[in-house]
């Protein structure tokens, strides 16, 4: 999350972006240049002046059209910034310049400070950011007091003397250069975020450590997972991906540290077309289908084809990175989670107040440990609750369970299997999914009427 510094203003070589979970995505170019031209109107910066007269602003402009090796012209258009309205133009752009160090030894500098962390906080997190790049490959960074270094890392309000200014608390988060000489790998912090050591407000390290990507040669990833994806959302752990570790390591030659050995970088994301795909849960969420699978999670809207894949923590920080079950009631416009004994109820992205609780308190017994998958018939006002080989069928006008349950699942519903990972309802129709497999299952008629792959509910 972090656009790399004039990148925002030129848009020629996004590479980093730093945003809230909140920020909406940005899918093409043309639209990030249509952002650009609205930030920089918005800062006053795209202002006309006299003929033939030479600017601060057009000077600034050659810079760093010099730098990206882009037509020197001093002016902001798309003729001389190349730009190419039809692609993802940072990653195209990051490859044809080949943007690396051409050594491993590099230098970094920390100008000033935020007055968010005592200055040891800062230093620690900057120092583990680079650390974690070193950590997977021949890179070692030198800190230097003063004087100019490769990487100069500094906090900066508004307009912060690169005519790329930050935007105020939330949006932009930070931005940083490529490699290169002159402005290659600075990296600046916007000041009027509230940066932290943990999960509130902004993580330093994390932030630091995405930009620090970017300050060497990094465009965003693809994938939710991915340390260089390019929404911020803060996880405890180890931050790289094995995506991030290929991608580093493809420009500057692997490096195992035996000191990390113990550490696995994160699997890559979910393949959402995979045949052999399966999956946690899945639930309607307003209208919307989603789909949860390990720490990831698809969020499918009615309207559109294409399903979009967020880590469950990007829209819910407070959940656990893997869910067991989900449902939703729409008559309560709450949706329920479910990861081993405990339960979140959800008004949209919010958590409801007492929550969670104990998967007990619907009245199951406590040898259950875990509910499976969960769904609810809206016609009947019940929600069916599957563990192991058993259901139980809760009430939810009443709030209690109702009488003669558990029962066999194979029992009551031939030809699914006794075990059943998800379950969603829609139309008449229940949908169960076990393993690699969906289950149509017509619920008037008691009787099962297609097999299909789990993937078809992503469109596949």
């Amino acid at each position: 999350m972090a656009i790399t510094d004039l990148l925002l203003l030129l848009l020629a070589v996004t590479h980093a972006d730093c945003f809230p979970f909140s920020a909406g995505v940005r899918e093409t170019a043309a639209e990030e240049w249509q952002l650009a031209q609205k930030h920089l109107k918005q800062f006053n910066k795209l202002r006309a002046e006299p003929e033939g007269e030479t600017t601060v602003m057009q000077e600034k402009l050659r810079e760093v059209q010099k730098f990206f090796g882009l037509q020197v012209t001093g002016k902001l258009d798309t003729k001389s910034l190349g730009l190419n309205t039809n692609a993802q133009y940072v990653d195209s752009d990051t490859k044809q310049h080949g943007a690396k160090w051409p050594r491993t030894n590099l230098t970094f500098r920390i100008v000033n400070y935020t007055t968010d962390l005592r200055k040891s906080e800062v230093d620690k997190a900057i120092s583990k950011a680079f650390n974690i790049w070193s950590s997977v490959t021949p890179l070692l960074f030198r800190r230097v007091y003063k004087g100019k270094a490769d990487i100069m890392i500094s906090f900066g309000t508004k307009e912060h003397g690169d005519l790329t200014p930050f935007d105020g608390p939330g949006g932009f988060l930070a931005h940083a250069y490529p490699p290169g000489e002159g402005l290659g790998g600075d990296t600046h912090f916007d000041d009027d975020e509230t940066w932290t050591r943990d999960s509130t407000g902004f993580n330093l390290f994390w932030v630091a450590a995405h930009e620090f990507g970017h300050a060497l040669g990094l465009s965003h990833s693809k994938d939710p997972g991915a340390l260089m994806y390019q929404f911020y959302s803060y996880n405890q752990g180890y931050p790289l991906s094995q995506n991030d570790v290929s991608e580093i390591q493809a420009l500057y030659g692997e490096w195992p540290n035996p000191t990390i050995q113990d550490i696995k970088p994160k699997p890559a994301a979910p393949e959402k077309c995979d045949p052999m795909l399966t999956i946690d849960a899945v639930t309607e969420l307003r209208g919307e289908i989603v789909v949860f699978k390990d720490r990831y999670h698809w969020r499918l809207h009615p309207q559109h084809v294409e399903a979009h894949q967020e880590l469950i923590k990007f829209n819910w920080p407070f959940l656990p990175n893997e869910v067991d079950a989900a449902y939703e009631n729409p008559q309560k416009d709450r949706v329920f989670i479910f990861s081993g004994i405990k339960m979140w109820a959800l008004n949209g992205y919010n958590l409801e107040e007492g929550y969670p609780k104990y998967i007990h308190k619907l009245g199951l017994p406590k040898n259950v440990r875990r509910i499976d998958a969960a769904v609810n018939i809206q016609k009947t006002g019940k929600t069916l609750l599957f563990s192991g080989d058993q259901y139980w069928s809760y009430d939810e006008d009443s709030n209690t369970m109702d009488t003669g349950f558990p029962r066999q699942i194979e029992e009551d519903y031939p030809g699914i299997g006794p075990k059943v990972d998800a379950a969603v309802y829609q139309y008449g129709y229940l949908y169960f999914f076990h393993k690699h497999h969906r289950y149509e299952y017509s619920y008037t008629e008691k009787k099962l009427r297609a097999i299909q792959q789990t993937n078809t509910i992503l469109n596949c």
